[in-house]
């Protein structure tokens, strides 16, 4: 750990944390400090950070205190070609708290990397987004029908903020979580390849496969898991389903 000169906190902001993850590789480009900040809108049925949904069941901090312990490891993270992800539940739950750490980031001179839904898109303001440089945006299906019934929330506003997005010029890594008979739909995975091709603004496509990891986490909630019985996708289908995207002229992953 590297001690970093201080930043002046123009403003501490009050939010809610869950957790942290201080060497995340798989959260945008290179070594991330990951925060995973608490509240989320969307109840989706592979969830596997269930208890992340009720933003006051995290801790109570500030964007000072965040970002006083993100200065601890500046140094190393810039070294290590990586930066600050938001990620969580939804950090847009939160945006004045979201954007503090944002700005303070920057501050620190970091790279930093915004991992939402999209649902809550209105949230960001142009302010905010002006201290993202890469959006890790995860469109869970391309169906009002299967988005409803994967997330209880509807497609659009996620859709709408990518094309906000990519009207800002803003990079995105898409994130498209494959589960068997519930969003591997050819028709309607091409569909999601067709939209974010013409978006000119994905760097990335990372598809991933289904597990099963948070499961336990359902069960110490006394919550139900509905996709017990189902199992992780095969690798023909992973590969049917880049191909999917790759035909588009897309990288994916």
């Amino acid at each position: 750990m590297t001690q970093s000169s201080p930043v002046p906190r123009p403003g501490s902001v009050s939010g809610w944390v869950h957790s942290v993850e201080t060497g995340g590789t798989v959260d945008g480009p290179g070594i991330r400090y990951v925060l995973f900040m608490s509240g989320c809108p969307l109840r989706c049925l592979y969830c596997h950070n269930p208890d992340t949904q009720h933003m006051h069941d995290g801790t109570r901090t500030t964007s000072a205190e965040v970002l006083d312990d993100i200065a601890l490891y500046a140094t190393f993270l810039q070294r290590a070609h990586g930066g600050l992800t938001l990620s969580g539940g939804e950090p847009l739950v939160q945006p004045e708290f979201t954007a503090a750490i944002l700005r303070g980031a920057k501050a620190l001179g970091l790279h930093t990397a915004l991992d939402t839904s999209g649902f809550l898109g209105n949230h960001a303001d142009d302010h905010l987004l002006e201290d993202v440089d890469l959006v890790l945006l995860d469109i869970k299906a391309f169906s009002e029908k299967t988005y409803r019934q994967l997330t209880g929330v509807p497609l659009r506003p996620t859709l709408e903020f990518a094309e906000r997005l990519a009207g800002l010029n803003k990079r995105i890594w898409l994130r498209y979580v494959l589960v068997p008979n519930l969003t591997d739909g050819a028709a309607e995975i091409d569909g999601l390849a067709e939209f974010v091709a013409g978006l000119g603004v994905v760097d990335r496509v990372d598809v991933l496969p289904f597990h099963k990891m948070g499961e336990h986490k359902w069960k110490a909630l006394g919550r139900k898991y509905m996709l017990t019985d189902t199992e992780p996708p095969s690798r023909e289908l992973v590969e049917r389903v880049r191909g999917q995207f790759q035909a588009r002229g897309l990288r994916a992953d």
